[in-house]
């Protein structure tokens, strides 16, 4: 299909796997709405909404802007409003924006449970319950959301117990409005990488540089994304995707070119046997 004046909402795509996915996208003309809270840079961090609104348009594609924190309902309206004010609609979503703290009960702290639950549950809920309505008038709506399969291995629940029930609780969610809005013909998927991928949580908080090098890139996510959204709603729905296989459907099974280091190994990413 063609993304040419096709908007799509993007929360949390002022850097890394978010801002990847709104590139792949701003390539083919589409309209890109960064919803996300940075306005000034972190050094660690890196990137703006505002940084990120000049790349896509660089890419060839169109952009807004908008100062979103997901926790608030109003500011979830305001984006999702400015965006049908500019580009007329909304066709795709992505829920990228998430929280991650990867402790056990006693050392979770109820300011990060509340964090991760209010940004990867509620926020994903509110953000999508505010699309939908548009997401109606596409006519190749899709919601795609950044969780994984939900595996009941208790290995995944007994060293980080609040950050897996919060990622399951999307797929979940991704799982449940397949079934809810198949009758509007609006398709809704999870998509989880096989490895670890390179982003400012893997070096800053889980891995540093050395996990960083046995890690993919972003745009191993943007162009499976890519592959998803390029599907009709009516036949691409209810799927918790590993990018592998997504770029395995596709006849493509060399993906070395996304390696960070090709001579380092890759590192399995979390909730995957």
């Amino acid at each position: 299909m063609s993304f040419l004046n096709k908007t799509v909402l993007i929360t949390g795509a002022s850097r890394g796997i978010g801002k990847a996915i709104g590139l792949r996208l701003a390539l083919e003309g589409a309209n890109i709405v960064i919803a996300a809270k940075s306005i000034e840079e972190n050094p660690k961090l890196g990137g703006t909404i505002f940084s990120a609104a000049e790349e896509m348009e660089k890419a060839g594609g169109k952009a807004l802007a908008v100062q979103c924190d997901i926790r608030f309902e109003d500011q979830v309206q305001n984006a999702v409003e400015k965006a049908t004010e500019k580009f007329g609609g909304i066709d795709m979503l992505v829920n990228n924006a998430s929280a991650i703290s990867l402790t056990p009960t006693e050392q979770t702290e109820p300011k990060r449970f509340d964090l991760m639950f209010d940004i990867n549950v509620r926020g994903t809920f509110f953000v999508t319950k505010a699309c939908i309505p548009h997401l109606k008038k596409s006519s190749n709506a899709h919601i795609l959301t950044l969780s994984p399969p939900v595996n009941m291995d208790m290995k995944w629940f007994s060293k980080h117990l609040a950050y897996t029930l919060s990622k399951y609780n999307m797929s979940m969610m991704a799982m449940g409005w397949a079934a809810e809005l198949k009758k509007y013909n609006i398709a809704s998927n999870a998509l989880w990488p096989k490895t670890t991928i390179d982003t400012a949580a893997v070096r800053n908080l889980l891995g540093g540089e050395a996990l960083a090098k046995m890690s993919r890139t972003p745009q191993v996510l943007a162009d499976a994304a890519h592959h998803i959204f390029s599907k009709p709603a009516t036949q691409c729905t209810g799927n918790c995707f590993l990018d592998e296989d997504v770029f395995a459907a596709e006849g493509i099974t060399d993906l070395r070119k996304y390696a960070v280091d090709p001579e380092s190994g890759l590192f399995k990413d979390l909730f995957l046997d």
